[in-house]
Parts: C-alpha cells; sequence; structure tokens
C-alpha cells in the first residue's frame, strides 16, 4: 500500500516549486527568545517533539549546534502499534516526533523552543502540517522533566500573548507515554535523500529558514540518529 506522504511526493514533483514555497514561507516566524529560560543542569538531556512529517523535523534539529542526536519516532500511543504503516492511520493515538538529545551547555531548552515554533512547525495547524494531515501530523510537545514543563508553560503563555501568529496557537502539551523509534529507513532521512521531492520543497525551506532565523544555532553538518 503506498502511504499518503508518498503519493503527495509524486503530485509535489509534477508542480513548480513556486507553487508551494509561499505556503512553507508563511509558517516562518522570528520566534522570539524565551522570558523563561531553563536552568537545566549539566550533561546530555532529551527532548520530544511532534510537529508534522518527522523527516522535517529530523533535517531542522540535526543542524542544530549542541544537538548531538535526533531519532525519529513515535509518541502518545502503545509500543505495540509503533510502525509506520500503523500510525498512519491515525487510529493509534501515535503522532510522528523526533527525540532530540542535546547539551544544555551549548542550547538551551527554551532555544529548541524557539527553533520548534519559528522554523520546524507551523503551531497554528490542527491536526495537520501542510500536506500531511491527520492526528498523527498533530503540533505537541512532551516535556522531560519539571523544568521543561515550566519552561513549554511560559513560553506558550509568552508567544500567545505576542500574537505573532494570524490564528490561534493549538500546540499540545502532552504526558511523556514513551518515546518509539521509526523504522530505520526513517532515519536521516533528509540526508540519504536529499532529492526526494518532499524533502525539496517541504523540508529544505526549513533547514534554509533555520540558518537565516536563528543563524547563531545553526550548524552546516547534519548530525545523524
Amino acid at each position: 500500500m503506498i502511504r499518503p506522504r508518498f503519493i503527495i511526493a509524486a503530485l509535489v514533483a509534477s508542480l513548480a516549486s513556486a507553487c508551494l514555497q509561499p505556503a512553507q514561507a508563511e509558517a516562518v516566524v522570528s520566534a522570539p527568545a524565551a522570558l523563561v529560560k531553563a536552568a537545566e543542569t549539566k550533561g546530555l538531556k532529551t527532548a520530544v517533539f511532534a510537529g508534522g512529517c518527522f523527516w522535517g523535523m529530523e533535517a531542522v534539529f540535526s543542524h542544530v549546534k549542541g544537538v548531538s542526536s535526533v531519532v525519529s519516532g513515535f509518541e502518545g500511543g502503545k509500543g505495540s502499534d509503533a510502525q509506520y504503516e500503523t500510525v498512519s492511520t491515525g487510529k493509534t493515538g501515535h503522532a510522528e516526533a523526533v527525540r532530540i538529545t542535546y547539551d544544555p551547555a551549548v542550547v538551551r531548552y527554551d532555544q529548541l523552543l524557539q527553533v520548534f515554533f519559528g522554523v520546524a512547525s507551523d503551531p497554528t495547524q490542527l491536526n495537520q502540517q501542510h500536506p500531511d494531515i491527520g492526528t498523527q501530523y498533530r503540533n505537541a510537545i512532551v516535556p522531560q522533566s519539571a523544568e521543561q514543563t515550566k519552561v513549554v508553560a511560559g513560553y506558550l503563555a509568552q508567544l500567545k500573548a505576542a500574537k505573532l501568529w494570524k490564528r490561534p496557537i493549538v500546540t499540545a502539551v502532552e504526558p511523556n507515554r514513551g518515546f518509539y523509534a521509526a523504522e530505520d529507513y526513517h532515519q536521516d532521512f533528509a540526508l540519504k535523500n536529499p532529492d526526494h521531492a518532499y524533502i525539496r520543497y517541504w523540508d529544505v525551506p526549513k533547514m534554509a529558514a533555520l540558518k537565516r532565523v536563528f543563524p547563531g544555532l545553526w550548524k552546516p553538518n547534519f548530525t545523524r540518529g
């Protein structure tokens, strides 16, 4: 069975890039520095974000300084349902997500939130990210600690008050039910498949936006999962 994303990629390949670039560009926002900054202990930490197709989320965060690993996977459902074909039905409770390992001495959690809201995803789309539709593409944050929970609450309140988007923010804060890595062929997908139509039209602009909007956080090398 051909999954919807691959059907979309085939359709996109038949269109001129100019037709799709404005849709992606509209989602890019210069998200402000957080008023509530993360104060995490020394040592590597993890963050889990769901923001549509995990290929693009992985591609963006793999270019952030201080990030040592980004794994594509699923959060929100049961381990027994954590397979791409099953999650794609939209009936498992899972969302496509990424697990990010980072060094808070180099990049703070609140700065990862800036990237998440500013260029990695559109926080105003409910159960959708651009061409992908379904609960498995919902916009969500899964705090991994009390400190992350505090920082997320503060940043969401700050962004909602700032009204940077024309539509309301619908990003959910979800409990940590566990993260399950996706199949091997999904890992480092943008690095391995730079000419894939979906990557070129939806994810390359996100990586370019990261470099443009947050130059201090950008690193040129892709961090393998």
